[in-house]
């Protein structure tokens, strides 16, 4: 199933080159860091926790849960009037319900620039128009999604809160913003609450802890050195991969890079195994 949303770092990539890194048929899904969902829809699972710290992210993922018809109308309205001028009166524009808002949120992420999400210091979104003028898309099945969610749990609040119901049997895929020691290097401020490197040592604790309950965890993270140095305990197996880059404002700048992914199941050679403590 494909996302209905695009996101800055989302995990296309991760799902369609190392889909075999998933656990099959966890007893729940677990992800903290939302964004897009590309792993959830993937994967598809049958009892799942999401959350993210972004309160408009979630509303939207709960207003296509209850309201997928409602969403998809006001959505459709977006599509008739699109325009430069109907993109930035949408912005500034106050919703009303949870399906406008959702409409709104889901209308503002195709069209704006690189499907950014970054609010000014007053929490407003404030990113300009992109080039893409389609509003609503061929893969769109706002009913099926909404099936989909039926079987979650949606809730906005900060990772620890949700990786500490993490149980053994359940899968834990964790992708947080890509924050590194001493700077923020590699990590764009796209919200007003930056994600820092007291944050990445208070998640690595926390999945400490959640492999000693039992959970399989996936963690996809920036390959720099003090991410390594922070995952090197015996329980952790580290690999970096490659993958392409489509932040750049221009594809002339588009480049492979580089990230790394952690897990506690996996040998080496991609090959799964039980996770170790």
């Amino acid at each position: 199933m494909t996302p209905f949303l695009k996101w800055a770092g989302g995990k296309r990539w991760l799902v369609s080159q190392y889909d075999g890194w998933l656990r099959e048929n966890p007893k729940r899904y677990i992800e903290p860091f939302l964004g897009s969902g590309a792993v959830f829809f993937h994967m598809q699972p049958k009892s799942a926790i999401l959350s993210d710290l972004n309160t408009e992210l979630v509303s939207t993922y709960i207003a296509v849960r209850d309201t997928p018809i409602r969403v998809k109308h006001y959505l459709s309205i977006h599509h008739r009037k699109h325009s430069v001028d109907h993109y930035y009166y949408v912005r500034q524009q106050a919703t009303r319900t949870p399906a406008t808002q959702a409409a709104k949120f889901i209308y503002l992420n195709r069209t704006c620039f690189n499907g950014l999400y970054r609010v000014n210091l007053q929490g407003v979104f404030n990113v300009p128009k992109g080039t893409k003028e389609k509003v609503i898309l061929p893969s769109d099945d706002f009913e099926k999604v909404s099936a989909l969610l039926q079987k979650t749990t949606l809730t906005s609040c900060d990772f620890a809160d949700t990786i500490n119901q993490a149980r053994n049997g359940d899968f834990l895929y964790i992708d947080p913003p890509y924050t590194v020691r001493h700077n923020n290097n590699n990590f764009l401020k796209y919200n007003e609450r930056i994600f820092s490197w007291a944050d990445q040592k208070r998640l690595a604790k926390s999945l400490v802890k959640a492999t000693r309950q039992g959970v399989s965890i996936l963690i996809s993270n920036a390959d720099h050195p003090c991410i390594h140095e922070l995952y090197r305990a015996s329980c952790w197996q580290r690999m970096r991969v490659d993958r392409f880059s489509r932040l750049a404002s221009s594809a002339k700048h588009r480049k492979e890079t580089t990230e790394v992914i952690i897990s506690n199941y996996l040998k080496r050679n991609g090959e799964q195994e039980d996770a170790r403590y």
